[in-house]
């Protein structure tokens, strides 16, 4: 009797930041259901973006190609109806496909059906903040009709999620249940937890580099109460759908994977929640349970959401298409030995046109001062933008780009991101240096860390 393959279920929240949750610290116990994931499946601790906005970030995922090869370089821009997503490949695998949620793949609401990329199911909206509030879910059915769903939005998500599972229970299904939560409702600027949620939270606690910067602007001790109770909120529907799953006795034969567009820096690094290189924006949960992601493994180097394609594909046992650019991490999970890039790439349009790499211990920024972040997806010519030390400064509060003490390492650095640009496919481009200066305590010693310096890895003094 031939094997069943496993069921493949992505819950995907919008804007999520990656300190949100205990796995990674966070002492309000906001997560208790994915820190079960994280501690008895597989978490990528260092998972980052290839793009903190919506769109782009969205297409990569479906795709596990770049933004720029996509075309989905910024939002707006619908996903090329000859572009293949998962939906196509669980599809062609003989798998039911359903899509719950937000899109924003699409030009227009209810979405089209050849703009839907190939999902079978359909209860979605292109733009749910914007046809829904907390306690008004409005989404459209494979018909264009729009359908009215009971209760606070993540819990009819989650509703729709379970019942999904249920309809599909004899056959192998791949679902992707998008959330908007903690994403902030547009037209009002707040983030409405359910009724009592934000009180619990507000004021309790704030990440380090809000806390910081928000003194001389920014949104987030008016935003955090709800933002936090939005997520708590999330994560009971999550312990929901896999106590259905359990309930089914599917839990054993499905694979779920937790993760996030991208994060959220509540206005401190520029004048919206995203769009910059910093982790605040660009580092997310993401956690897999189920088959073939058991044992409690933890994933220390950095990941890409957009390797989250390949590897679902890979652990359903579906080859991984030539044209993905993103790399499957199954074999980290199987061995953390196994070769892997130490360094996540990143693109950012629409507030800057930049480009940035982030390894276990440096973040390089470059921007394009000339460029047009709306119409052009890459540039010719970049420039230094910024270099953190995410070991002693985990929150990026200390720029040390342009320091003549660090210029061996930014060289470096910068080489390895003008690689990954061309691997990309991007055109060919250069990288100016930042203006020199000086800072009389601060040196890289390689001999000290026994390191050089056109290795993988740098080591920071302070004298």
């Amino acid at each position: 009797m031939p094997v069943r393959p496993p069921n493949v279920i992505v819950v995907f929240t919008d804007q999520q930041r990656w300190d949100t949750t205990g796995a990674h610290g966070n002492p309000l116990d906001l997560t208790p259901n994915f820190d079960s994931m994280a501690r008895t499946g597989t978490h990528a601790v260092q998972a980052i973006t290839p793009q903190p906005v919506c769109a782009p970030a969205r297409a990569a995922l479906q795709t596990g190609q770049y933004p720029t090869t996509t075309g989905c370089f910024r939002n707006g821009i619908p996903l090329p109806e000859h572009s293949r997503t998962l939906a196509h490949h669980f599809g062609a695998a003989g798998y039911a496909t359903g899509y719950l949620g937000k899109w924003h793949l699409a030009d227009s609401d209810p979405v089209p059906p050849e703009q839907r990329g190939g999902y079978g199911s359909w209860l979605g909206s292109n733009t749910l903040e914007f046809t829904s509030d907390a306690y008004k879910t409005v989404m459209y059915d494979e018909g264009g009709i729009p359908v009215l769903l009971p209760g606070y939005r993540s819990d009819a998500l989650f509703d729709a999620a379970v019942r999904y599972a249920a309809d599909h229970h004899a056959e192998p299904f791949y679902l992707f249940c998008s959330l908007i939560e903690p994403h902030h409702q547009n037209e009002v600027d707040s983030y409405p937890a359910p009724d009592g949620y934000a009180q619990r939270y507000q004021g309790r606690w704030m990440p380090p580099d809000l806390a910081a910067l928000s003194a001389s602007g920014g949104s987030a001790h008016r935003h955090i109460g709800g933002y936090l109770g939005q997520i708590r909120r999330v994560d009971e529907g999550l312990g929901r759908l896999l106590d259905a799953l359990r309930s089914m006795d599917l839990l054993d034969d499905t694979i779920v994977a937790f993760t996030s567009d991208h994060g959220n820096h509540f206005k401190t690094r520029n004048d919206e929640y995203k769009r910059s290189c910093h982790d605040g924006s660009v580092r997310v949960p993401l956690a897999v349970r189920g088959p073939g992601f058991d044992g409690g493994r933890a994933i220390d180097t950095p990941v890409s959401t957009m390797d989250l394609a390949p590897t679902l594909l890979d652990a359903a046992g579906i080859g991984v298409p030539d044209d993905m650019q993103g790399r499957s991490f199954l074999p980290l999970v199987r061995d953390p030995g196994a070769e892997w890039p130490d360094e996540a790439y990143i693109q950012i349009s629409e507030a800057e046109c930049g480009r940035a790499i982030r390894t276990s211990r440096w973040k390089y920024h470059v921007s394009a001062p000339d460029a047009d972040p709306w119409r052009r997806p890459s540039a010719d010519r970049y420039t230094e933008t910024a270099l953190y030390d995410l070991a002693h400064d985990p929150y990026e509060l200390d720029n040390l780009v342009g320091l003549a003490s660090h210029r061996d390492l930014a060289d470096d650095l910068r080489e390895r991101l003008l690689r990954r640009m061309v691997e990309a496919g991007e055109p060919p481009s250069v990288i100016e240096p930042a203006p020199v200066r000086t800072h009389p305590q601060r040196r890289v010693d390689p001999a000290v860390h026994g390191l050089t310096l056109k290795g993988a890895r740098f080591g920071h003094q302070r004298g």
